[in-house]
């Protein structure tokens, strides 16, 4: 009878790692991603108007005024 017991737990044992292989992630987690992603571009692009007027760092950047201008002006979304 113990050997019952122990096939039952093996198997046990091999269904659950299976299945944690499979494991997707969860979709609140995926949202959550999504929004620190739109969040972050929120931040870049206000940061990024906050130094719209320092020619030293925009010539760092490679930018002119207009394209940081036009770049922060976007939709975090986009």
């Amino acid at each position: 009878m113990s050997i019952l017991f122990a096939n039952t737990a093996v198997r046990w044992c091999v269904r659950r790692k299976a299945a944690a292989e499979d494991h997707q992630p969860s979709s609140w987690l995926k949202r959550l991603d999504s929004w620190l992603s739109y969040s972050e571009r929120a931040h870049q692009r206000a940061a990024l108007r906050d130094i719209a007027d320092d020619p030293h760092l925009l010539a760092d950047l490679g930018l002119t005024r207009d394209e940081a201008l036009a770049q922060a002006d976007k939709p975090f979304w986009k």
